[in-house]
């Protein structure tokens, strides 16, 4: 095993084509073609961690948070940044960050801080938008069930709890090849005439290269007509944050018992109580002020985040219980869901829990 098959794992339950803009994930740090000798897994890489990972005979380190967010114009070691990757290099390890891409994933940091909290009835609090496409083609009668089940195969055609979804129109195609031309059908420099079917299925943007592979490789066409669109339609299996019911409302003060005994954290800050129980809940692990008006607008008595500022809890404006965990302690369990999902996936291999506290928030 190298270490790129770790990383097609990563990406299977957390495309990078759905991380944020502004993130840098993926590898930051090493060669993917290097044998796997070893897995740490961690919510931060710093000197410590690359130690533990050299410790433990682990060339590849798997973060949550990315090292190198900002890009890098030298390597002397001037700070803590710099001085990681450079033990990094030094030691021939690799370093895979995963980060927004695991935000929004339908099983990624906010199902872990539902499951932490026994959340029920789960669903996207904000979904990302133009992550469905639509792809036209058009077959010879003949070929039909070969496109299409190649089709589906490459993971095209699924919405929701349905899979092999198409629709289909009879019609005519005509087409003319010049001298250059090698058609399966028809004569070079003479216009003809095909029953044809036009096949149309959508599919989750991550899946283009594969699809249009499977399209190209299906159809005996030698130049292979369709068109890709970019849908508006919600995709509620891709979007940052989560929103579901407790199993028995509580009162507000033994909610925030409940989340702080759950998730383990020294002290929450909160907005004023509003005196009613709490039932629905959102919840978003980081920085999360921006879904605080997605989590009104879906009735949720509480919205658990982080990072929240003065002015942000004004934002409550006497709808919601906003609580504030703190940073680290919302994304904490991270690194124990791709420790046990890497486990699942790889047998013959070490996939190490970092036991290094990287929290850089102290409380007095």
């Amino acid at each position: 095993m190298i270490i790129q098959d770790v990383i097609n794992y990563l990406e299977e339950l957390a495309p990078l084509n759905y991380a944020e803009d502004f993130d840098n994930v993926g590898l930051l740090v090493g060669d993917k073609t290097k044998p796997l000798t070893g897995v740490l897994v961690t919510l931060d890489t710093l000197e410590d961690v690359v130690e533990e990972a050299i410790e433990n005979n682990c060339n590849l380190i798997v973060s949550f948070h990315p090292i190198i967010f900002k890009g890098l114009k030298s390597l002397t070691g001037k700070d803590y940044v710099e001085r990681t990757v450079l033990k990094a290099i030094k030691n021939n390890i690799a370093i895979y960050a995963i980060h927004t891409a695991l935000d929004n994933a339908l099983l990624g940091v906010n199902h872990m801080i539902s499951e932490k909290l026994g959340l029920t009835n789960k669903q996207i609090l904000i979904p990302q938008k133009s992550t469905i496409k639509k792809l036209t083609t058009f077959v010879p009668n003949a070929e039909i069930s070969k496109v299409r089940n190649a089709l589906f195969a490459a993971g095209a055609g699924s919405i929701g709890n349905y899979s092999n979804c198409s629709f289909n129109i009879e019609g005519y195609g005509t087409f003319m090849g010049n001298d250059n031309a090698n058609p399966t059908i028809g004569n070079k420099n003479e216009t003809h005439t095909e029953a044809e079917t036009q096949i149309t299925v959508i599919f989750e943007k991550h899946k283009q290269n594969q699809i249009l592979k499977a399209l190209f490789n299906s159809h005996s066409y030698e130049e292979v007509a369709y068109d890709i669109v970019t849908l508006d339609n919600k995709n509620q299996e891709i979007g940052i944050g989560m929103i579901g019911e407790l199993k028995k409302e509580m009162s507000e003060s033994n909610f925030l018992d409940f989340v702080k005994t759950n998730m383990k954290t020294e002290c929450i800050r909160h907005s004023a109580f509003l005196g009613k129980p709490i039932k629905k809940v959102a919840v978003l692990g980081g920085s999360g002020s921006f879904a605080i008006n997605a989590a009104k607008a879906q009735k949720a008595d509480a919205y658990i985040t982080a990072d929240l500022k003065y002015h942000d809890f004004f934002s409550a404006n006497n709808q919601i219980l906003l609580a504030d965990i703190g940073h680290f302690e919302s994304e904490q369990f991270t690194k124990n869901l791709l420790t046990a999902y890497l486990t699942k996936k790889i047998t013959n291999f070490a996939v190490v829990l970092s036991k290094t506290n990287t929290n850089p928030v102290n409380y007095f």
